[in-house]
């Protein structure tokens, strides 16, 4: 009988496309900073286990962003955005990860960084910082919120792409999906494209295929931040198949939030045989617990996806990075080591 090889499967190289920056936080970081500062957390943040979360209502919603918020809070100085950074980065390394995109949206952090361009240069200072100390190729996502009003998000847009020569690579559009059209949102999505960002919008998580459809009509999507539920419809699959739009899908995540109730309930299986480009992401490890390595084990536990199909989605995330084509041709060859 042949002996089957599991790999290691954080020793796999990868790309990291869907990580937030409060939510990258580690859970021992978050309590230290909420010493330090006086931040009385909520309960749901100071246990051993992750928070209990459902966001297919928009009461749920609100809990988990009233949990996102109160952990945000606790980041106040520049040397806390760089530790963050760092830790998320030596998380990554520990994970596989040779590329991380990290999405943030900048106006959150102002108030305390001392406004919108202060606090968007703290937050690249830091990554330029953390990817000379780690050795880790990391970039940043600028991401509007769809909670607030189109103009904010043209004014994100033209920073963004003000700082294209300093790390930002793409341009995103986060927060609660069933609020907001994403043509309301266009004309900045036409700036951030134009001024050579890649558009990577959330869809398809909370809200059915319409929502990715709206993507890549509204705002022609380059890559969808989640995009799962694009299984439900064979003809957007292959929409997005023929596009090669990468869908930066995260499994625990979809579990966490309610939108699947279980694992093998994540439509991995049908979206990677439609041949749609995937790359796995974390999403917010701080609140639902597992971080990039975990997502390709419930790929390899919960869908049954051999070594040769974990090295596929390695390669698809890889591609569907914004990493130079000596980093790329570096992450490929070394998925094929990892194969051999």
């Amino acid at each position: 009988m042949e002996r089957v090889v599991r790999r290691d499967v954080r020793e796999l190289p990868k790309a990291h496309l869907h990580l937030h920056f409060t939510g990258s936080m580690r859970p021992s970081t978050l309590l230290e900073l909420a010493d330090k500062y006086g931040v009385r957390l909520p309960e749901a943040l100071t246990g051993a286990e992750p928070p209990k979360l459902r966001a297919t209502d928009e009461r749920g919603w609100f809990r988990f962003q009233r949990l996102y918020d109160a952990a945000r809070s606790c980041l106040r100085e520049p040397e806390d955005i760089q530790r963050l950074v760092r830790e998320a980065a030596e998380e990554d390394i520990a994970d596989g990860s040779g590329w991380l995109e990290i999405q943030v949206d900048p106006t959150s952090y102002a108030p305390r960084l001392g406004g919108l361009i202060p606090a968007l240069e703290v937050i690249l200072d830091a990554v330029d910082s953390a990817s000379r100390e780690t050795g880790l190729g990391m970039r940043v996502l600028v991401a509007a919120n769809r909670m607030k009003h189109p103009l904010d998000a043209r004014t994100l847009a033209r920073l963004a792409v003000r700082y294209a020569d300093r790390g930002v690579v793409g341009f995103g559009l986060s927060n609660d999906e069933r609020r907001g059209m994403a043509r309301d949102f266009d004309r900045a999505f036409a700036i951030a494209r134009e001024g050579g960002l890649l558009s990577a919008p959330h869809g398809g998580e909370l809200t059915g295929p319409s929502s990715v459809r709206d993507c890549l009509d509204d705002l022609d999507a380059t890559r969808i931040g989640h995009g799962v539920r694009a299984a439900e419809d064979p003809r957007l699959l292959k929409r997005l198949a023929d596009r090669g739009v990468t869908c930066e899908v995260c499994p625990a995540s979809n579990v966490a939030l309610g939108v699947y109730e279980k694992p093998e309930d994540v439509p991995l299986r049908r979206l990677y045989e439609a041949g749609v480009p995937l790359a796995l992401g974390a999403d917010d490890p701080l609140l639902f617990g597992s971080r990039l390595a975990a997502q390709y084990d419930i790929a390899r536990r919960h869908h049954d996806f051999s070594d040769d199909e974990l090295a596929e989605l390695a390669r698809q995330s890889v591609r569907g990075s914004a990493a130079p084509e000596g980093v790329k041709e570096k992450l490929l060859s070394g998925i094929e080591e990892w194969l051999a």
